[in-house]
């Protein structure tokens, strides 16, 4: 069988990507402009991790890329353009913000003709405020042949796509497009992450798809904790019974029987076996990026994320972090920040994976990452489809 081959854009710290190849894509190309992502990946590389040392990484901005010598040679695009004109946590300029990289995306599908493609992007591209733009994001990707005028604005420019769209018939390039908003927890992520997906098949291959169920729920967590009390077994440490919280009490008394799911990974699963970077930095420091970082301060709208739930959505944050998504609070009320290298544990990156820059650069590259896990999750899904079609 032939293999597979997939081009990266914007891929930052490499976690769409990683998980990506690890689903079976060859990649034959992986394109950053950030200086700091490019030095994670170039250092990842020289250390021989896989599959990031197989990766022929290009450092520069994908408006200079030319794709058309890729045209007919790929079977996937994926990425996830800069999501900061639509975060809710940025100053939501959207279309009219330069940092949109959304067209940039449609080119490369345009000249390159993929089998499919694959892009994240955060909730809040799929805000009420953001519909008709979201629209017109889907619009251009369903009919990428169908550019804008150079005297035609957005608006107009999603005009002539609905009466395409409405219209019928086929294109000589056309995509099946579906989107969904997952929360990463659903999927075995240690986080409570939730992010737009936009998958597409080339109308011509005729497949049929959808996004996977979900394998891991809140309901299991909750009776693992109250029910059965195996979670606390696992970990070793005494139940602590009447002091969870009475919505999780409230919720586990109408579970009348053991949830077929497996339960949402707590920030307690994913950390349990690395030493805490305070209380004991000797050990902390036979991992890489797991240094302890002071100064961390627990107060109204910034708490931190409970050690046995799911962890907050690690953000990258123009200003800072707002709301203690970058700290742990532990069962004592004590709260500190998450190290690099325990974040990377949540966007469940290897171990042997190191983030170059500071703290803050470290955290902004992770902020700003796809979970591995699903990732390949995704992506396996994605090239069994193509593989069956061919």
């Amino acid at each position: 069988m032939n293999k597979i081959k997939v081009i990266e854009l914007f891929a930052g710290a490499g976690g769409l990507g990683m998980g990506v190849s690890r689903s079976g894509f060859e990649t034959a190309a992986v394109i950053e402009r950030d200086r700091y992502c490019c030095d994670t990946l170039r250092e990842n590389q020289i250390r021989g991790m896989e599959p990031v040392c197989m990766w022929p990484l290009v450092e520069g901005d994908v408006r200079n890329f030319d794709f058309r010598p890729f045209e007919g040679s790929i079977d996937l695009v994926s990425g996830g353009p800069p999501c900061q004109p639509f975060s809710l946590g940025g100053k939501h300029r959207g279309h009219g913000d330069y940092r949109d990289m959304f067209p940039e995306a449609v080119r490369a599908v345009r000249e390159i003709r993929p089998r499919a493609f694959l892009f994240e992007n955060v909730k809040g591209l799929t805000r009420v405020g953001f519909a008709s733009y979201f629209e017109y994001i889907r619009l251009q990707l369903t009919y990428p042949e169908i550019t804008r005028r150079s005297n035609e604005n957005w608006p107009e420019h999603l005009t002539r796509l609905e009466r395409r769209h409405t219209h019928g018939g086929s294109l000589d390039l056309q995509y099946r497009l579906v989107n969904r908003v997952l929360n990463a927890a659903d999927y075995g992520v240690p986080q409570r992450r939730e992010r737009v997906f936009l998958v597409g098949f080339r109308s011509d291959l005729d497949i049929e798809w959808a996004f996977p169920e979900p394998t891991h729920s809140k309901d299991a967590l909750i009776w693992e904790q109250i029910q059965s009390g195996d979670y606390w077994a696992r970990h070793e440490i005494p139940n602590p019974g009447r002091k969870l919280s009475e919505p999780a009490r409230l919720r586990s008394e109408k579970l009348k029987e053991k949830p077929v799911l497996a339960p949402w990974r707590t920030l307690r699963d994913a950390l349990c076996d690395l030493p805490d970077p305070e209380r004991n930095p000797l050990a902390a420091a036979r991992y890489p990026n797991h240094r302890f970082q002071g100064g961390a301060r627990s107060y109204p709208g910034h708490t931190g994320s409970p050690l046995d739930e799911p962890a907050k959505t690690l953000k990258a944050g123009v200003h800072g972090v707002p709301g203690g998504e970058n700290m742990l609070l532990r069962p004592d009320g004590s709260v500190r920040y998450l190290t690099v290298r325990e974040s990377a544990r949540l966007q469940m990156f290897p171990d042997n994976f190191v983030f170059h820059g500071s703290w803050t650069e470290a955290m902004r590259q992770l902020g700003n990452a796809v979970p591995v896990g699903l990732a390949e999750l995704l992506a396996t899904h994605v090239r069994r489809h193509l593989e069956h079609s061919s």
